[in-house]
């Protein structure tokens, strides 16, 4: 890393240094507002005033003659009913000088040295003090009690610090999802990522400069994947196919080989070399047109491949529904279902298709009373050119190892799984899950 890369906002380390940063200034600016606004370095304003009020009227008494002070204390009284501004009988001072609260101190520091203040009787609301006028006269007033103190933890400071937090929070949450999105879409393309020639959206080259490299160099390597395979295919698919013009030849000159056995052993391995080339040219249609997704009657569909294969003498059962509606590619259904009907005749002398469907899925099995297929070896059979294990008991000419592995790729398109499972108390069950409801997904059949 470059020194001071940490400065270059277009790169991840200085997302996350400009996030922190605006983290930090945002919370100083919240504390510095509620403290302008609060300001608990300066006494209530109400408060003052009261005392302020009351201290000056207790000064205009206090400057008064003592003759002319009932009519003043009257004329008073009318002005501010609130202070409830009343004369005490000489005598009812205490010795003392009770100024305890903030309340009489605050009121004390108002009047001065040449006064006295004393509580009186109070409740909740309100409480009388009384005031001692520098010549001995006693006055009683009211004044409300001190405020009610907050607990800390409702406080402004305590909103300040939790609204603080929730703002860095989801800022920090935001952050994190624009820099993890861009990942996130890399595991969803390679999950998707399509073997037909590179059908599917490239990944998308946004984000932070780290994030948009990796994005750029995937892509790359996905063309090149692409590229590479799609020259294996077209190679594959061409040899297959060219070689079906000297196998004709071959077949045209056994005609001519006067011994019946040698001949007919020798037009028997022609037909098995064509067979072969038929299945791979069918394994490598990899680079045709997809086949569109169509809501279809799958039960119409497996009624249908049932009575196929009815038609020419087997042993096969359809349990199901009669209707049953899903989005799938018809005709890669039919192929991959015929696939499977054709292994389980094959090795067993009786096959079932079975059709389930739920709200989300469509499971179809497969079932046969062959031999099966051994735990170890069913991972091994779903690859292409596989052709089992003896407990299937395949011979030279039983066939080319492609049944399930296109069946597989049709059902991996979809957007489903297909699964090797025992039956009992013999047999083979070929299940196959598919969604009712297809996502826009672009995959090879």
């Amino acid at each position: 890393m470059k020194l001071f890369g940490f400065l270059n906002l277009r790169g991840i380390s200085g997302q996350i240094a400009a996030l922190v940063v605006a983290s930090i200034v945002a919370m100083h600016l919240i504390i510095t507002a509620t403290f302008l606004i609060h300001r608990p370095d300066q006494l209530d304003p109400p408060i003052a005033h009261r005392h302020s009020q009351l201290a000056a009227v207790a000064q205009l008494l206090g400057a008064a003659p003592p003759a002319g002070r009932p009519r003043l204390l009257a004329d008073i009284a009318r002005a501010f009913p609130q202070l409830d501004i009343e004369s005490l009988p000489p005598g009812s001072a205490p010795v003392a000088n009770e100024t305890d609260g903030p309340s009489l101190r605050s009121l004390h520091r108002h009047l001065g040295s040449g006064y006295r203040v004393f509580s009186l009787k109070h409740d909740e609301d309100n409480r009388k003090v009384g005031i001692e006028l520098p010549d001995g006269a006693l006055i009683s007033a009211k004044i409300l009690s001190d405020p009610w103190q907050r607990p800390f933890w409702r406080g402004p400071w305590m909103t300040t610090v939790l609204f603080a937090v929730i703002c860095a929070t989801l800022l920090g949450l935001w952050a994190a999802r624009t820099l993890t999105a861009p990942l996130s879409s890399f595991a969803k393309a390679a999950e998707s990522f399509s073997l037909n020639g590179g059908a599917a959206a490239p990944l998308p080259e946004r984000g932070p400069e780290e994030i948009r490299s990796v994005a750029k160099a995937l892509n790359r390597m996905r063309d090149r994947i692409s590229t590479l395979i799609n020259d294996r295919t077209k190679m594959l698919a061409a040899i297959s196919h060219d070689l079906r013009t000297p196998i004709t030849r071959m077949r045209l000159r056994c005609e001519f080989i006067e011994d019946d056995a040698h001949r007919s052993r020798m037009l028997g391995d022609l037909d098995q070399m064509r067979s072969m080339l038929e299945s791979v040219l069918s394994f490598l249609r990899n680079d045709r047109k997809l086949e569109s997704m169509t809501l279809v009657d799958v039960a119409s569909t497996l009624q249908l491949v049932t009575d196929q294969f009815a038609d020419i003498g087997r042993k096969i059962a359809y349990d199901g529904p009669e209707h049953a509606m899903a989005t799938v590619r018809p005709d890669d259904l039919h192929r991959s279902i015929t696939n499977l009907v054709e292994n389980a005749i094959r090795f067993g002398a009786e096959a079932t298709i079975r059709l389930r469907i739920s709200s989300d899925t469509v499971t179809i099995d497969v079932e046969d009373d062959g031999p099966g297929i051994s735990d170890e070896h069913k991972d091994v059979m779903l690859e292409p050119f596989v052709r089992g294990d003896d407990a299937r008991n395949m011979d030279e000419a039983a066939g080319f190892g492609l049944g399930l592995s296109i069946a597989r790729t049709i059902v991996l398109a979809h957007g489903g799984e297909l699964s090797l499972n025992d039956r009992q108390p013999h047999g083979l069950i070929v299940r196959i899950q598919l969604p009712v409801r297809q996502q826009s997904r672009q995959a090879a059949a």
